[in-house]
């Protein structure tokens, strides 16, 4: 069942917010300890909608499936157009093609807002597998890895980064 991926509206931050408390409060994807509600996530995708980042949403049949975003990777003037993405999916929706769909759209947004690299990081990539090969098959490559940089349910947790070159990359001056 093909997902359908549209951008993300105010109407979805319940399912969002959902979605989002279950990966933090049981994985180690994100480093944040406490979910946050649904008025800081209100807050943040206005913030990044109204800055130009995409933000998308996948639905099978009515339902929020997931969401993925692009915000700027670091905040320094000179990293303005490298994006990180962020992938998240329903607990009981994983594993059926649903955070490919959004990753490869996600590129695609990013790639027509004129964003030219795009960075991954996977928190806890021992257990990972599946959003490192997710990003492998859309051409990511494995840049770097980050040690021991989180705490989280009582372990150290690494970083694993991840690159993929947007558009024309690197080749042109902006």
């Amino acid at each position: 069942m093909t997902p359908a991926i549209r951008p993300a509206k105010i109407t979805d931050i319940p399912a969002i917010t959902r979605i989002y408390a279950q990966a933090v409060e049981h994985g180690t994807a994100s480093f944040e300890l406490t979910p946050p509600g649904q008025a800081e996530m209100t807050r943040r995708l206005h913030d990044l909608t109204t800055k130009g980042f995409p933000y998308l949403v996948a639905e099978i049949d009515g339902v929020l499936a997931g969401y993925a975003y692009a915000g700027l990777y670091r905040s320094r003037p000179a990293y303005r157009l490298t994006v990180e993405d962020s992938v998240y999916i329903a607990p009981d929706l994983q594993r059926r093609g649903i955070g490919r769909a959004l990753l490869a759209a996600l590129i695609d947004a990013a790639e027509v807002r004129g964003f030219r690299q795009m960075i991954a990081v996977i928190g806890d990539p021992t257990k990972q597998a599946a959003s490192i090969g997710l990003h492998e098959a859309l051409g990511f490559r494995q840049v770097g890895m980050l040690e021991n940089v989180g705490f989280k349910h009582g372990r150290w947790l690494d970083s694993l980064l991840m690159q993929r070159e947007l558009g024309n990359g690197a080749k042109s001056v902006p």
